[in-house]
């Protein structure tokens, strides 16, 4: 299922995106490992579970493949008379919105796996487990989305007429607003680090909505800004000091707050003197080696929250595992993430790369060519015969206004003539 959902499917669905003739037999392929391994993992007999989230969703998420299935196969008929021609509309955004959505999905469900494997996230720990696991597959998702603007999405940027800073501060606002007024249970004493998480929120709305103001230029272009970085070094900064019970999550955190900044920092100095103020820094849109700095530190970030819950940590400090060891293999983790994201990249240049086919060979197309010509010259004999005062005329004219342009289309010309 691993292999299907977070490898396979996900790069098909790239290749779908490019129009590449690879996409329908990946995508063939995965479905015939997903639906083995969904049977394999029912019949297997082993280490049963209670119902949980994790079996739950895996229904959904088969009901998800089973209807991309459909989208595809009704997409492969290509109806397009008719009614059909109208359903293929929606069918065709149904397919590309259901696709991608797919890996999202299935990065739920694999930490829904873990989950359930282990026994956590269970009656009080419920609320830190969210908190982790969604912002910690945040940090993830913003590096992902910074590594495919870095590389393949500068001319998206381009038409949408908006600095990235723009985009990064409205959801930083978004995200500061919701964490303003869910941090704390509202007419409950405040206890623990409610007061920290709830100014955390506040902070980042405060500097999302700056760092929209400043995302614009007095003339209305687009302007880039130091705002988003700052806001990630600043988080960085109060999670690096965040008060925890176990000296080992004390460590992680600390790690996880340092990393954290790493990445803010690196995102300051590539737009102030990297690209100074650019997208880019070269006509082809390619990367500076130091621009990928900052996203591989939200992959590492992420990866640090994600695995720096209260019962992650208890289990491995009874096992005696150090905060070196583990953030060495969070880290590792972190490299197979960021090489995948960027082979990723690769495979959106990897368009289809058959020329279009001619309707016709050039030899074919000689020898229309000539018989439409002497069907020309037979049309203005004839015409000249039955109007012999004006051969003179069309005699000068004939045939002027058709010459060779080579196979495609307007094959002929009009001018005086004819």
């Amino acid at each position: 299922m691993m292999l299907s959902f977070g490898i396979i499917f996900p790069t098909g669905m790239v290749l779908g995106i490019v129009r590449n003739r690879w996409h329908v037999p990946l995508q063939v392929f995965g479905t015939v490992i997903a639906v083995v391994a969904y049977f394999l993992g029912h019949l297997h007999k082993g280490r049963t579970f209670a119902p949980n989230i994790h079996s739950t969703f895996a229904s959904m998420l088969m009901l998800m493949l089973i209807a991309q299935i459909g989208f595809g196969a009704y997409l492969k008929l290509h109806l397009e008379k008719g009614f059909n021609g109208k359903l293929r509309k929606v069918v065709v955004y149904g397919h590309g919105i259901l696709g991608k959505l797919m890996p999202i999905a299935s990065w739920v469900q694999m930490l829904f796996g873990v989950i359930t494997s282990l026994g956590f996230c269970h009656e009080d720990h419920l609320g830190q487990c969210l908190a982790h696991f969604i912002m910690g597959s945040a940090f993830i998702a913003y590096g992902i989305l910074l590594t495919i603007l870095m590389l393949v999405g500068q001319n998206w940027v381009k038409r949408t007429g908006r600095s990235p800073e723009f985009f990064d501060s409205t959801v930083i606002a978004a995200w500061g607003c919701v964490n303003t007024f869910t941090e704390h249970r509202w007419g409950s004493e405040w206890a623990g680090n409610d007061i920290q998480h709830t100014t955390m929120g506040v902070i980042w709305w405060c500097a999302g909505l700056a760092g929209v103001w400043l995302s614009r230029k007095r003339d209305g272009s687009p302007k880039r800004n130091f705002i988003p970085g700052f806001v990630i070094l600043l988080t960085g900064w109060a999670m690096s000091s965040h008060p925890q019970h176990l000296p080992l999550s004390t460590m992680i955190h600390t790690i996880f707050g340092y990393s954290l900044m790493g990445a803010g920092l690196a995102r300051i100095i590539e737009v102030a003197f990297v690209v100074r103020d650019a997208n880019t820094i070269s006509e082809d849109g390619d990367a500076n080696s130091f621009q990928y700095v900052a996203p591989f530190l939200l992959y590492a970030s992420g990866l640090l929250f994600l695995g720096a819950t209260e019962e992650q940590l208890q289990l491995l400090s009874d096992a005696g595992i150090s905060h070196v060891s583990y953030v060495l293999v969070l880290y590792s983790f972190a490299f197979l993430i960021f090489l995948f994201a960027n082979m990723l990249t690769v495979c959106c240049t990897l368009s289809d790369p058959r020329p279009p086919r001619l309707p016709i060979d050039q030899s074919t197309y000689d020898r229309i060519r000539r018989r439409v010509v002497s069907l020309l010259n037979v049309i203005h004999m004839v015409a000249v015969s039955r109007n012999p005062s004006s051969g003179e005329q069309h005699h000068s004219c004939r045939c002027q206004g058709w010459r060779d342009t080579g196979p495609g289309i307007n094959h002929h010309v009009r001018s005086g003539g004819w």
